[in-house]
């Protein structure tokens, strides 16, 4: 049945496939732009992946202006701000971002610094607070996992508040998203898993969470679809080609669904869990997907059973909620086989933290905006449940 009423949008131009990466300085000449800031980290350039970006330059009029290789784990307000800086007095007009989620929201943040004339990210925080367009943004996922290169939202840590901040806007779509394999080939095991069950989150929680639609149905089935094909054989070989072009595009396309149908409970707890005790994102969501799943289950018990089949799992057939219940046991399922692949913790206790924590998390959880978009409401003493189940 249809929604009174949804929204979709999607400004993003895909380019995926082999040689993707070639195409950049095109794309930029398109965008008018002819000196880029390329954002990146340490592992990224040690691996020589900004060495094939550099290498689309070599006959091109656009030029690479500066490269920045220095964001950490998590972005942070001060990191963005310092980026910013460096954009304007470097005489940049562009940004490519090569590299994970915390590196496209780095690059997102420093943009809207640079655009809005500001010295302070933190002054944006929030929901459609942005006032001017944004300078054009290419994004070179290096995982495939955060959906960052088509979403509205940029995740900055607050290193005052000892928070994560969510910043979200429709100016702050990249306007190029480049897919190419051999981006992604470098990544390890364990960081192929949890950002790969990361997608998954987002495409179970967008087919589930309150705001879900018929365009963004299709694009979370599709992603989870990719992710059962593809998930396991990436991390057990991440050589293999088109396991790593199905992983990146598994990630497109969940983070399509959940731009617009935003997430929910998991997410709460994953940031909150990555704010209070710095988990990984990708592997907060991967230990708590199944635990919300079960909190939420009364409510949407027949949407987690339409995911079944697209986990591999039996056609639809008998009672509704036994078939959600083997949703959630092949999900569980694959977190095994992960761990025994990758060491992919399947505990929060396993992801280093700590049981006094817990309600510390709890508390950052139930003020995290994306609670609100569960289908069922929370309060703190259901977060600490879900939490100490997963402990």
């Amino acid at each position: 049945m249809l929604p009174r009423y949804y929204q979709h949008y999607c400004p993003v131009k895909i380019l995926s496939g082999n040689n993707a990466v070639s195409n950049i300085p095109y794309e930029m000449e398109v965008l008018g732009c002819r000196k880029a800031m390329v954002v990146t980290d340490k592992g990224v350039a040690g691996a020589g992946l900004i060495t094939i970006v550099k290498e689309a330059f070599s006959d091109a009029h656009a030029q690479i202006g500066h490269i920045f290789d220095e964001t950490p784990v998590d972005s942070s307000n001060r990191l963005v701000n310092k980026l910013a800086q460096i954009f304007v007095s470097e005489q940049c007009d562009c940004f490519i971002a090569v590299g994970g989620g915390s590196v496209l929201d780095t690059a997102k943040g420093a943009n809207i610094v640079v655009s809005e004339g500001s010295d302070d990210i933190l002054k944006f925080q929030g929901n459609e607070v942005l006032k001017k367009n944004l300078l054009p943004m290419i994004a070179v996922p290096t995982t495939s996992g955060t959906g960052s290169e088509v979403t509205k939202v940029a995740v900055i840590y607050n290193e005052e508040m000892n928070i994560k901040m969510s910043f979200v806007s429709d100016k702050l779509y990249p306007k190029v998203a480049v897919l190419d394999p051999k981006m992604t080939m470098t990544v390890p095991p364990k960081i192929t898993a949890a950002t790969g069950m990361d997608a998954l989150t987002h495409a179970i929680e967008a087919y589930t969470c309150i705001q879900k639609n018929p365009i963004d149905d299709i694009f979370a089935r599709a992603a989870i679809e990719l992710v059962s094909t593809y998930l396991l054989r990436a991390t057990e070989n991440g050589k293999d080609e088109e396991a790593r072009l199905g992983m990146a595009n598994a990630s497109l396309f969940a983070g399509i669904a959940f731009s617009n149908s935003m997430v929910g409970m998991v997410h709460a707890l994953a940031h909150a869990c990555g704010g209070v005790c710095h988990v990984p994102h990708g592997i907060a969501n991967a230990i708590l997907l199944p635990y919300v799943l079960e909190y939420n289950f009364e409510k949407v018990s027949p949407d987690i059973a339409e995911i079944c089949p697209m986990l591999g799992g039996a056609p639809e057939q008998g009672e509704t909620k036994h078939q959600a219940l083997q949703t959630i046991s092949l999900i569980r399922q694959m977190q095994k086989a992960l761990n025994a692949m990758s060491g992919l913790p399947l505990r929060l206790r396993d992801a280093g933290v700590p049981e006094d924590r817990i309600p510390v998390i709890a508390r950052a959880a139930i003020n995290d905006g994306a609670l609100i978009f569960n289908p069922v409401e929370a309060e703190y003493e259901d977060a600490l449940g879900v939490l100490k189940r997963a402990f």
